[in-house]
């Protein structure tokens, strides 16, 4: 058997695979459940300094190719969670906090306050449907450089700075966090977009516009992690779109050093992580190469 065991920023993994933010992310013991399903890793839905009840209903369409949703970033807020995180116990896999702020005080206040509970924070600074989240720091290379070294400068444990693509050059968005200090970046979060009902003549979602995910946004994905790869030193995380082994042996092969995967558990179950990592075992069996550490960014020194 072959290596599937990876290295990230010096959190160790049973393989490469990671549960994205905002799904199944929301308690210690879903957290548990997918740990126990075979993830490598996992990572919490997004908190905030405070607690947040998110949008009213609609928040997700099943658009068939993909997930349009606008949750409105619900959470217990980052004390109450870390409080039932240290009363559950061991999860059984690193956990990786998903930190926002409405200011950069903000993000410095949840994610300090989380450290100590976790294994590594993600800073979510590319939400497309929650105004002065998204908009405001992932899309401003002022503010996204302010709001990591802040962020840096205030905790120990690695950071990871999760990025949109609604942007013009993700890649130089990805060398701002770098130089900010970030340890690796996530590519991607959600797609911005809309849907509108024909028969109710106006938008699916209650706050119009929403975060388009799952395989629809898989080609978008791996053109990020693909660009950000060539212009960075520290590692990549895919996201966006994996729903099988051969999803995730393409994002490693682009440059990711591991993956997450959000919209195949909506989809398929919580199975997804062992499905996934069966398949990624076979290939490295079926091949030349002995680790998976051995196909991150080999698609760029094939061509």
């Amino acid at each position: 058997m072959k290596k599937l065991e990876v290295e990230l920023c010096g959190i160790r993994m049973k393989n490469p695979l990671m549960l994205a933010a905002g799904v199944l992310g929301i308690s210690p013991s879903l957290l548990k459940r997918v740990a126990d399903a075979g993830a490598g890793a996992v990572v919490t839905k997004s908190l905030g300094v405070e607690q947040r009840e998110g949008f009213s209903g609609p928040v997700l369409v099943d658009l068939g190719y993909g997930l349009l949703n606008a949750m409105g970033l619900p959470n217990p807020g980052v004390r109450e969670f870390c409080r039932e995180l240290e009363e559950f116990g061991e999860i059984g896999v690193p956990v990786v906090a998903s930190i926002y702020g409405f200011s950069v005080e903000e993000y410095v206040e949840a994610a300090a306050y989380a450290e100590r509970y976790v294994d590594a924070v993600e800073l979510n600074v590319s939400c497309p449907h929650v105004e002065k989240v998204g908009v405001q720091f992932g899309q401003s290379p002022e503010l996204l450089r302010e709001v990591v070294e802040a962020v840096r400068s205030a905790i120990r444990k690695p950071v990871f700075v999760k990025l949109t693509p609604n942007v013009t050059n993700i890649a130089e968005m990805a060398v701002i966090a770098e130089d900010a200090g970030a340890d690796a970046v996530v590519a991607i979060n959600t797609v911005r977009g809309l849907a509108i009902n024909p028969e109710l003549r106006r938008p699916e979602l209650s706050a119009v516009f929403g975060g388009l995910s799952g395989p629809a946004i898989k080609p978008i994905a791996l053109r990020c992690v693909y660009e950000i790869y060539q212009r960075v030193n520290i590692p990549v995380v895919g996201c966006g779109g994996v729903s099988t082994w051969r999803d995730a042996v393409e994002f490693l092969m682009a440059g990711a050093s591991a993956v997450q995967i959000g919209s195949a558990v909506y989809y398929r179950g919580v199975s997804v992580f062992s499905e996934i990592s069966r398949g990624l075992a076979e290939f490295l069996n079926s091949s030349e190469f002995s680790s998976v550490e051995e196909l991150v960014g080999i698609a760029h020194r094939s061509t």
